[in-house]
């Protein structure tokens, strides 16, 4: 665990270096291409059974694990570490969520924000530039784009991480177009299993981090009708925290806000999410300081 935060922090900081240049190589034309050939030589519209979704991206995953398998020992460990540190920046994104929150910010006019803002929407449709919509997609990429690749990586290494993002990809992303109605439905509730527990975590954590009975509430308000596996409670939560801290900005602030209400609430949006990810990797440091992960 303890090299796992450490690639975690390094993927972070490479990251930060290069804001641009890392999104551009995290491509995915090899695994579509991979599903065109299964759709090819299977010759059936819902290809190849129910069991489609299984082997399109488990036997990737069965590579990846064969490897990883195989280099765990070599060297010290030197050679796992670095194909872990590979596989965390391959899937981390594959946007960069600050770029993308800085582009619908400064854009000027309300045309451009829009066109800004449908990055922030890869489940498609039209984008909806209002505060508290804005709010809920930032957390939901942070959670696509950060914390599900986090998490699964800590769980499984490479194996996690590149599992979860071809998963995400089937379920909302570029590779959907390429699967059958059939297989696009079972990403989707894959999806919704991998996210769950994150957007559990991310919950608990942005409680720490931000108004604690604000977001219990929303939680619970949530949850009122059960458990579902729909992850809307981290967007209740995340719209309650917000509103929060900007009610108590607002009772600082003597000359009013600088910028409009919506685009105030996008920035607070990104300010949690920075908070809930330190505390995530705070936390995982001091499990592996007091010995409780290794």
């Amino acid at each position: 665990m303890s090299a796992a935060l450490i690639a975690v922090v390094v993927s972070l900081f490479l990251g930060h270096l290069f804001p641009a240049a890392l999104p551009s190589l995290r491509r995915y034309d090899w695994f579509i291409g991979w599903l065109h050939w299964l759709g090819r030589h299977t010759g059936r519209e819902d290809w190849p059974n129910k069991v489609g979704l299984l082997i399109a991206v488990g036997l990737p995953l069965l590579l990846v694990g064969a490897l990883q398998f195989v280099i765990d020992d070599l060297a010290y460990g030197l050679p796992a570490f670095f194909f872990a540190l590979l596989a965390l920046l391959y899937t981390w994104g594959p946007r960069d969520l600050n770029l993308d929150v800085e582009a619908v910010i400064e854009a000027r006019e309300p045309e451009a924000r829009r066109a800004a803002a449908a990055s922030l929407f890869p489940e498609g449709g039209e984008p909806v530039v209002e505060g508290p919509t804005l709010v809920e997609a930032v957390f939901r990429c942070a959670l696509w784009r950060w914390f599900g690749v986090l998490f699964w990586f800590l769980v499984a290494g490479a194996v996690g991480a590149i599992g979860y993002r071809l998963i995400s990809l089937c379920a909302q992303g570029e590779a959907r177009r390429s699967l059958p109605a059939g297989q696009r439905g079972a990403a989707r509730i894959t999806l919704a299993v991998l996210n769950w527990p994150v957007a559990q975590l991310m919950t608990f954590a942005l409680a720490l981090a931000a108004d604690f009975d604000r977001v219990l509430a929303a939680w619970r308000d949530w949850h009122a009708q059960g458990v579902r596996l729909d992850a809307g409670f981290l967007g209740a939560a995340a719209r309650a925290s917000v509103a929060s801290e900007l009610a108590e900005e607002d009772a600082y602030a003597v000359d009013g806000p600088a910028q409009a209400p919506d685009l105030l609430e996008l920035r607070d949006a990104m300010s949690l999410v920075w908070r809930v990810l330190l505390l995530w990797l705070g936390l995982l440091a001091l499990f592996v300081l007091a010995g409780w992960a290794t």
